[in-house]
């Protein structure tokens, strides 16, 4: 059956054919799935699956603080965000969830709405009184407010896929190796176990937070960094055997995962946190929240700074997406890719998830561990 459409005096011609191909171009997982191939992608899914999710998971939790949320928050942006993408992303290898530039942004403005001054909260004072942890709760409230009302702005209305064409496989490399020196800038001081009075955002941030690590170096703890050096040995090593033996592995060694459930144990079984002052994440909430709609006052006090975080979010996600897709052979579009993040973010927003973006270390493991398909 044909359907005729007039516009300006132009007709035009809708087919079933056009029909399909724009669904199955809306949904890339009417295509993929049906293609699916299960004896040679199920077992490196799987691991990769496995591998990533593990990952994300503490780094959701890490990434909420960077972002000046409480941790559960974390939680929440690593769970329906990459749900969503399954369906409507085109890259096979990138993972979507929280990223550490992008946090680092939300909470510059996080904190720039929401002082802790403007909460009467003064860490030298900090006690366990009841009016301080209420002056705590509405603080944190209100910056979850303004993550939400970032997250659904960002990326939700704006239609700018078409800079992928602009970006070149230098400019790819350069913006993704100058994202992995902001991330371990903000990482440094956690590595370290090293606390810092201020934090740092805009131009020349990465080198004020070095200079505020530096500063402090004779405060390292040395239990965290020895424990942060020991975690950093074994994945690098795991990556190099996985590299080097490639061929004779039945599947990846999924370090990641061992990593974590190992020091997770030995954090809780030699109570790391009393004995030796390191920090953890501490009590998460269990359970979701129902959905709600964002504060739409707070708008007008974010737009600035939404678009600012999702030009620098597309940008890692296609940088990354078009990396992968070089190294195994296959096309990511750039206009899908914008239409996933951006319900991504603006479907997410209502669940109370932050903004999220292609993380670098985690598309590096499911990549490296065998994943073939967007999960």
């Amino acid at each position: 059956m044909l359907h005729y459409h007039y516009i300006s005096g132009l007709c035009y011609r809708c087919t079933a054919k056009k029909a399909k191909s724009q669904l199955y171009s809306f949904l890339p997982i009417l295509k993929w799935l049906p293609r699916y191939r299960l004896k040679e992608y199920l077992v490196g899914d799987i691991v990769s699956g496995l591998s990533t999710g593990v990952m994300q998971l503490p780094q959701g939790l890490a990434y909420a603080l960077l972002a000046a949320v409480p941790p559960v928050f974390g939680l929440y942006s690593s769970f329906y965000p990459v749900f969503l993408y399954t369906f409507f992303g085109t890259s096979r290898h990138i993972s979507i969830g929280t990223f550490a530039v992008i946090s680092l942004m939300i909470g510059g403005v996080a904190i720039r709405l929401a002082p802790d001054e403007k909460f009467d909260i003064v860490e030298a004072n900090i006690t366990n009184s009841t009016e301080l942890l209420q002056n705590i709760e509405a603080r944190d409230a209100m910056r979850v407010k303004v993550a939400v009302a970032i997250t659904l702005m960002c990326l939700g209305v704006l239609r700018f896929g078409f800079v992928a064409i602009y970006l070149t496989e230098p400019l790819v490399r350069g913006f993704t190796t100058a994202a992995a020196v902001h991330v371990f800038a903000s990482q440094l001081k956690y590595l370290l176990g090293i606390k810092t009075k201020k934090r740092y955002s805009g131009f020349l941030a990465v080198i004020y937070s070095l200079f505020a690590v530096l500063s402090n170096i004779t405060a390292t703890n040395i239990a965290t960094l020895i424990i942060g050096i020991i975690c950093t040995v074994l994945l690098l090593g795991a990556k190099e055997i996985n590299d080097r033996f490639k061929k004779k592995l039945p599947v990846p060694i999924p370090m990641e995962i061992i990593v974590v459930i190992i020091s997770t144990g030995v954090s809780a079984g030699l109570n790391l946190k009393k004995s030796y002052e390191i920090d953890v994440v501490g009590s998460i909430p269990t359970g979701f929240r129902p959905p709600d709609l964002p504060d739409v006052s707070i708008f007008s006090a974010v737009f600035v700074d939404a678009v600012a975080i999702a030009i620098v979010g597309f940008s890692m996600t296609i940088s990354m997406a078009k990396i992968f897709a070089l190294k195994h052979g296959y096309a990511v579009n750039g206009n899908q890719e914008l239409i996933a993040l951006g319900l991504c973010n603006s479907v997410g927003s209502f669940f109370h998830t932050f903004v999220v973006t292609c993380s670098m270390s985690r598309s590096l493991v499911q990549e490296s561990t065998g994943g073939n398909t967007q999960r």
